[in-house]
Order: structure tokens, then C-alpha cells, then sequence
């Protein structure tokens, strides 16, 4: 599990193209601080393995499913991207709950400057909108943020300085594509909700058959 709050912008140094997947190596330094293999890390809001450490180098496996569903696959050796480790059971719940699992990729549509301040527009996938709501919780490339505005199939987030200096969301242009990630909690919540009206539907069911014997 992870918070959304990105502790160091890493360097890709290598891609590896295989069959079915990609070994990606990239430069770090905080989060490889009691890193072992096996632990997960968050790259642009995907959790991967650790598989390798080296020098201030570590590499991960990406199956070709999460290169399906993430932008992972449009990184290039010279990209800088937010890296973050599992949260540990001492640490403060700075952002909102992260789990890692990219649920869809949506797109950067436009970005309006202010003062201290900017807004940033995406797109989604058709239906993803269900799950935000206005100052609610929204993962974009491994960033916990707080939902402005959602309109259609489009929302804003608000970015203060100290997030475009310190992750990539200070980089993104309208047309990248960003890993998204809604509030699990509003997913359970719709599944148990689902649950509910089915249950209660098959009882009106049943109940309407007997009044008719």
C-alpha cells in the first residue's frame, strides 16, 4: 500500500524490451534506503518488484498486462518519474490510500497557470468519472490528489508549487497520458451497494411469485 505522496523524482536509465514484457532499471537514491528484493516501489503510481540493486540502480519487471493497462510502457531511457516506497505501519497517512493498481490511463487536456496555483484538466475513459467527486481523493501518476471539479468525462486538480517542483506533474503536457487510480474505498462501496440492490431485487422477486399462488 502506498499514500500518494511521491518521495524522489527517479531517472529511467534503461529499457529492455523481451517477449512479453519490459525490464525497466532506473536511478534512485531515497527510496533504495532499506530497500530490499522483493519490496515494492511505486513508479508512476504502478507498483512494481524490486528485482535487482545495483549502485544506485534498481530494476523491475513489467508484464505485459500492466503495459496494457498503464502508461509505463511510454517511458524512454532519459524520463524522469515518481517514485515511491510501500508505507510502513509507523509511518503518517499523508495522502490517501494507495493501492498501486492503475485502474485506467487518462490524459492531460490543458493547463491554466495562476499565481500560486495551477489547474490542470484530464480526460478519462468513459464511466471512470462515477468514482470522483468534487474535493474527493484521485491518484494521477502516483500522486495523491484532491479533485476540484468533474464534469462528463473530465476533471481539475489544483497543483501548488511544491507539487510541480516535486514530481512530474510539473512536466505533463496536454496530450500525456497519466496513470489514474479512484478511491478504492468509493469502488467497495458501489460493489457492496451493487450487492444490496440485487439481494433486494431477488426478495421482491420471490415475494412478488408467492402473492400470485
Amino acid at each position: 500500500m502506498f499514500t500518494g505522496i511521491i518521495e524522489e523524482l527517479g531517472t529511467v536509465e534503461a529499457v529492455e524490451q523481451q517477449s512479453d514484457a519490459i525490464r525497466l532499471s532506473i536511478r534512485a537514491a531515497t527510496v533504495l534506503e532499506g530497500t530490499g528484493l522483493g519490496d515494492s516501489i511505486a513508479v508512476n503510481g504502478c507498483c512494481l518488484t524490486v528485482v535487482t540493486v545495483d549502485d544506485g540502480v534498481w530494476t523491475a519487471d513489467v508484464m505485459q498486462e500492466s503495459l496494457d493497462k498503464t502508461s509505463i510502457g511510454d517511458v524512454r531511457p532519459g524520463d524522469v518519474v515518481n517514485l515511491e516506497r510501500a508505507v510502513t505501519a509507523d509511518k503518517r497517512l499523508g495522502g490517501h490510500i494507495v493501492q498501486g493498481h492503475v485502474d485506467a490511463v487518462g490524459t492531460v487536456v490543458s493547463r491554466t497557470p495562476s499565481e500560486h496555483w495551477e489547474v490542470v484538466e484530464l480526460e478519462v475513459p468513459e464511466g471512470l468519472t462515477r468514482y470522483l467527486v468534487d474535493k474527493g481523493s484521485i491518484t494521477i501518476d502516483g500522486v495523491s490528489l484532491t479533485v476540484v471539479e468533474t464534469r462528463d468525462n473530465r476533471f481539475t486538480v489544483s497543483l501548488i508549487p511544491e507539487t510541480l517542483a516535486r514530481t512530474t506533474m510539473g512536466r505533463r503536457q496536454p496530450g500525456d497520458r497519466v496513470n489514474l487510480e479512484v478511491d478504492v474505498i468509493a469502488k467497495h462501496v458501489e460493489k457492496l451497494l451493487s450487492s444490496a440492490n440485487l439481494l433486494n431485487q431477488q426478495s421482491l422477486d420471490k415475494l412478488m411469485k408467492e402473492s400470485k399462488k
